[in-house]
């Protein structure tokens, strides 16, 4: 360890190693044993996280209008549990062997990928913030080498741990402002992993409609992919209904992306998330403010958007 990592033993990083031990032990446990225990950790979650789950409820009440209140409530619940069971299978993709995660894994559209990268210009991999994220990248990584590109984390020794294990199988991690990066890899016909779907503000956003609400959507997709005229195309990743598997699915490559115009662009990019979240709309990480930016101030929809809003 360098002497720069050591100043992670100090007083202050001392809960962050005790929430990595405990994660840690757990993923020690059986697979079934895991998921039972992350339903119940996200059926505790739901009770005491209160505004996490107002938050939760409103982008559900605006995405969803369609189906009943009953259902919503369902719905946030379901969504509890999955982010739960999504910390534990995070600590199964950082820890656990390939022996431990024997369960049958399923992949889908291979074919578009292999397409793809046929261009000899690099892969731009549409990603989503689902439960299973680093579950995802783990196990696609059997299939193919990816970069993934992330946003560091806030507290410094999450940074390092998050790093560290991910490169354990994935290429590489790319962070997000490193343009240069991203181009290396897509000069060299790599696959670039990419997840454009949390609010940074409007600075280099612009409104699109998402689930036919306008949302703050980065406009970056559109300058990665001409940074190589890379193809781009839509990667989901989702635990089985029955808790059996895994299934990986890559959709067709995004024709005629960019056209030119940022709104239209943010658009596409929209819409082609909403495929891979409508497979299981409670896999996806609704606990996020996904509506912060907003014409009346910032989270606005959070502080006027009441319980039982229809």
């Amino acid at each position: 360890m360098t002497t720069t990592d050591k100043h992670f033993f100090s007083p202050r990083y001392w809960p962050t190693w005790a929430g990595l031990g405990i994660l840690y032990l757990i993923s020690l446990l059986p697979y079934a044993m895991q998921i039972k225990l992350g339903t119940s950790t996200g059926n505790l979650m739901y009770r005491l996280f209160k505004k996490r789950r107002h938050i939760t409820e409103v982008n559900i009440r605006l995405c969803f209008p369609e189906i009943t209140p009953a259902e919503q409530q369902r719905l946030v619940r379901n969504i509890f549990q999955n982010n739960a069971i999504g910390m534990f299978e995070t600590s199964m993709s950082w820890w656990q062997s390939d022996q431990f995660l024997s369960m049958p894994v399923t992949l889908k559209g291979k074919q578009y990928l292999d397409e793809a990268l046929s261009h000899n210009k690099g892969v731009i991999l549409l990603g989503a913030h689902f439960s299973t994220l680093d579950m995802g990248g783990r196990l696609l990584a059997r299939f193919y080498a990816v970069n993934a590109m992330y946003r560091k984390h806030n507290n410094p020794l999450m940074d390092f741990v998050i790093k560290r294990e991910r490169e354990k199988h994935l290429a590489h991690t790319i962070e997000r402002k490193n343009l240069r990066g991203v181009l290396k890899a897509l000069r060299n016909n790599e696959i670039v992993w990419y997840a454009p779907d949390q609010d940074f503000g409007l600075k280099h956003s612009v409104y699109a409609p998402f689930f036919k609400v306008p949302a703050a959507t980065i406009t970056a997709t559109s300058r990665l992919v001409k940074l190589n005229n890379s193809p781009i195309l839509m990667f989901t990743h989702h635990r089985c209904h029955d808790n059996s598997g895994y299934e990986l699915e890559l959709f067709p490559i995004i024709e005629g992306f960019p056209c030119g115009d940022d709104t239209q662009d943010a658009t596409r990019i929209n819409q082609e998330l909403e495929k891979g979240i409508l497979k299981d709309p409670g896999q996806y990480m609704w606990v996020h403010r996904r509506f912060k930016t907003h014409p009346e101030g910032k989270n606005y929809v959070y502080r006027h958007l009441p319980l039982g809003h229809k």
